[in-house]
């Protein structure tokens, strides 16, 4: 997602998974609050995202008010 100053713009590519896999997930998220693979692959996508930068950042060796902002940002951004 983009920020704009404001308003949010949303652009989408498509990335590829196996059909097993797609058929699994879809099977997952029934009866669940995901209304699509895509939208639950994204949430688990973000979640994976925002942990990984997180190690990276830990291990960088930034301030704890640096992680804080960074932490803001990506809440402001809609990644975590």
């Amino acid at each position: 997602m983009e920020d704009d100053g404001g308003s949010r713009k949303s652009r989408y590519t498509t990335v590829s998974i196996p059909v097993t896999l797609y058929n699994r997930i879809k099977k997952l998220i029934e009866g669940t609050g995901f209304t699509s693979v895509s939208q639950f692959v994204t949430y688990v996508l973000r979640e994976v995202v925002a942990r990984i930068e997180e190690e990276k950042l830990r291990s960088e060796g930034i301030s704890e008010e640096e992680k804080r902002e960074i932490v803001e940002r990506l809440k402001k951004l809609g990644y975590l």
